[in-house]
């Protein structure tokens, strides 16, 4: 019964959310489960372009803030849990009420940080960056390493910046640490980069979804990538990253 209190209490329902229990139990899934207190301390939000944010998971004060700078569109990259019922962590209802409070669109679009991203990641993520409504606030948990990967797929393949260049946004400056399992993201485009040295091309949006959609094998990158000890321990036990 006790076990089951627990996961009641991490997942709910829309319907729970509403009541007075559930709203309660979704601000201590917010700032306690989901580490909230301390990003009252440490803000990793930085922003990308005039046009594109990246941050961590927002508060309802926050996406107010957000709203008061004139963001128009919020990509939650921790997407929605597939889980009975439609239930979802407290926090993803409080972002979504806010939201919702403030005019501004909420895409919820899983990203994944510990395995290479899926073809239909990439290719679906730069069809979202063609049809939303800008400014952009995209979020993960911490900031790290999903939004890591999508401002650099978002520099790539809408700023038309050099690869290179885009993968400044996918360094330690933003909590992303290259030697733990998360270094899958890196290793993901050094596979691409090696290819394209191999055909003698110049990475480029076109060659790189091209890449993508016929020759990249996610289960290869996986496979053939090795985290460090130390890096995995600092992310996942230490930072506990998702």
């Amino acid at each position: 019964m006790k076990k089951k209190h627990k996961t009641m209490a991490k997942f709910m329902t829309a319907e729970t959310f509403a009541t007075p229990t559930g709203r309660k139990a979704a601000w201590r899934s917010l700032m306690l489960g989901d580490h909230g207190f301390l990003r009252k301390i440490y803000d990793n939000s930085h922003q990308i372009s005039a046009e594109m944010w990246r941050s961590y998971q927002p508060s309802p004060a926050q996406v107010a803030a957000w709203a008061d700078r004139g963001i128009k569109t919020i990509i939650n990259l921790r997407g929605t849990i597939h889980w009975r019922e439609g239930a979802q962590p407290g926090f993803y209802w409080l972002e979504k009420e806010a939201c919702a409070k403030h005019g501004i669109t909420l895409i919820d679009f899983r990203a994944f940080s510990r395995e290479a991203p899926k073809r239909e990641f990439v290719l679906e993520f730069d069809e979202i960056l063609s049809r939303i409504e800008y400014p952009v606030m995209m979020h993960c948990k911490s900031g790290a390493d999903r939004a890591g990967i999508a401002s650099t797929l978002y520099r790539f393949l809408r700023e038309g910046v050099s690869l290179d260049d885009a993968l400044g946004q996918l360094t330690h400056q933003y909590g992303h640490v290259k030697s733990g399992k998360t270094g899958v993201l890196d290793h993901f485009f050094d596979t691409y980069k090696e290819y394209a040295v191999a055909e003698g091309a110049t990475p480029s949006k076109e060659h790189f979804l091209d890449w993508v959609k016929n020759v990249y094998d996610p289960q290869a990158v996986n496979d053939s990538f090795t985290p460090g000890t130390w890096g995995t321990i600092l992310t996942d036990v230490i930072l506990r990253r998702e």
